[in-house]
């Protein structure tokens, strides 16, 4: 087991890197805090997402419709799906996200961490540098009203 990397409120912690699957997969758990979110809608070109609900629930928007991940639930995510997620809940949730072919390892949370700053805003412009090396896109404007942001969104993002 890896370390946990810290990106904002989440946790993440690797099973299996990309580096120890000869590029299948990478298998890493995510724990979110109450009502912690990544709701900047973005896709991934390269490889899909299977993500498995552990405890509480976490609510991801994939391509405007809003899904229930709960403990037990899995949730497939096509390459090149719009898609963000959310702790709507009053508890910390937990999940399982897989990617395959794996293609972030853990280099791409350990160089997001980077870029939050407790004693305020994360650094966005360093959040999106290293999103779009990695592969990760936004798929549409943050001001969309189709995926509105929660007014405190700039401290509360943890992408």
């Amino acid at each position: 087991m890896h370390e946990t990397i810290r990106v904002g409120e989440m946790s993440i912690t690797f099973i299996k890197t990309r580096h120890e699957t000869a590029g299948s997969l990478d298998l890493y758990e995510v724990t979110i805090p109450p009502h912690a979110n990544v709701r900047l809608p973005h896709i991934h070109r390269k490889y899909d997402e299977t993500v498995f609900g552990m405890n509480g629930v976490v609510t991801w928007t994939l391509d405007g419709k809003e899904i229930p991940v709960e403990p037990g639930d899995t949730l497939f995510v096509p390459r090149g799906t719009p898609h963000f997620y959310t702790n709507l809940g009053d508890t910390t949730a937990r999940m399982m996200c897989m990617h395959t072919p794996g293609v972030l390892g853990s280099g791409f949370f350990r160089e997001l961490s980077m870029h939050f700053n407790p004693e305020g805003p994360p650094d966005i412009a360093g959040i999106s540098e290293v999103m779009v090396r990695y592969g990760v896109f936004p798929s549409i404007s943050a001001h969309n009203d189709e995926y509105p942001l929660p007014k405190d969104h700039i401290g509360r993002i943890v992408v």
